[in-house]
């Protein structure tokens, strides 16, 4: 079984630095790479755990009470202010 990792991508340093706390309370394995970027494991993809990932960031943006959304592209999370 191989550990495979997803780039989630804030929009802003002070943003990913909550996300990264928010996300290691949770228990979920993530490190900052880059000034907004953090990489995530999800464990094995072949049980749809980065897939979940999403999801998990999803609860966490709500926690932090941002008004971003998270969005998934070709493997990375981007997490944006909505459009408007």
């Amino acid at each position: 079984m191989t550990a495979t990792t997803v780039q989630v991508e804030a929009a802003r340093i002070p943003d990913r630095d909550r996300l990264l706390q928010l996300l290691h309370d949770e228990g979920i394995d993530a490190r900052p790479i880059g000034e907004v970027e953090l990489e995530v494991a999800c464990g094995d993809n072949e049980d749809g755990a980065c897939d979940e990932l999403l999801g998990q960031v999803e609860g966490v943006i709500f926690d932090l009470g941002a008004p971003f959304i998270p969005q998934k592209h070709e493997g990375v999370i981007y997490i944006r202010p909505p459009v408007s």
